[in-house]
């Protein structure tokens, strides 16, 4: 039987998919493969095991401590991983992102839909970490199948006409950096996939997310219901909780006919 058949047995509203969109996304590079390189909600899982006084294997334990760290990635999860390294007593941390470095201040004549981007300094950045950006990573070196380089190469970004990001590499500009820990902190696709999604046998949509509206929040499974990250893919904790609210209005609605909870 499957978990699909036993929650429609069980429940008359099954389960609310909110497992977020933890998918990460990867590098398909020469290299990947050594010690060293890991995907960055790994490293930080693992500070949080720490920090509740879990215990660590040390053939999986990733520690930051005396070693030269380079995050790939500028976002929110990527300055996490600065501010951890910097905390585990890291030797020194640099962070390298594809994108072009934003301007310091917003050009006041972008009309909406543009988005007026800007820097953003964290306070794990201040703490002291390198940052550079317009770099691609082309490989990675290692010694004793562990790494101790990054070959990369400076691009020039502009984004295409169907909205896609498109980078051309500057010629002469290819170098190395040295690092014995790298955190991938790229982004993430889509909800994994092994487990509970498999297991329910819902519908994804065309970017790999459950498929579900935002006024029923249902999945194709009857009795299952899908919100936030799992259902509209990475993005702000602020529409994980608006998505929440509505998807728990949407089964009250399923189980009673009506609901007085919030929209």
């Amino acid at each position: 039987m499957s978990l699909a058949q036993q929650v429609a047995g069980v429940f008359d509203a099954g389960v609310s998919d909110a497992g977020g969109a933890e998918h990460p996304r990867d590098l398909s590079v020469p290299g990947r493969e050594l010690a060293g390189v890991h995907f960055a909600m790994d490293f930080l899982v693992q500070q949080n095991m720490r920090m509740a006084h879990e215990h660590i294997p040390d053939e999986i334990g990733i520690s930051a401590y005396d070693r030269r760290v380079v995050v790939i990635g500028g976002g929110d999860t990527g300055a996490d991983c600065v501010g951890t390294s910097i905390r585990q007593g890291a030797r020194w941390v640099s962070q390298i992102e594809i994108m072009p470095m934003p301007p310091k201040a917003e050009d006041r004549t972008l009309t909406w839909p543009n988005w007026p981007s800007t820097i953003v300094e964290s306070t794990s950045h201040e703490e002291g970490c390198r940052r550079d950006w317009g770099i691609e990573t082309r490989g990675f070196q290692g010694r004793n199948a562990a790494v101790e380089a990054i070959d990369v190469v400076r691009v020039e970004s502009r984004w295409n006409g169907d909205g896609a990001l498109v980078t051309k590499e500057v010629s002469g500009t290819e170098s190395t950096i040295r690092a014995d820990l790298v955190l991938l902190a790229m982004g993430f696709l889509h909800p994994v996939r092994e487990g509970m999604v498999s297991d329910f046998g819902v519908t994804l949509d065309a970017k790999g997310n459950v498929l579900a509206d935002t006024t029923s929040y249902r999945t194709s499974v009857d009795k299952v219901f899908a919100a936030g990250d799992m259902r509209r893919g990475q993005s702000l904790v602020v529409w994980a909780m608006a998505e929440g609210r509505g998807c728990a209005r949407a089964v009250d609605i399923y189980l009673t006919g009506d609901s007085n909870l919030p929209a």
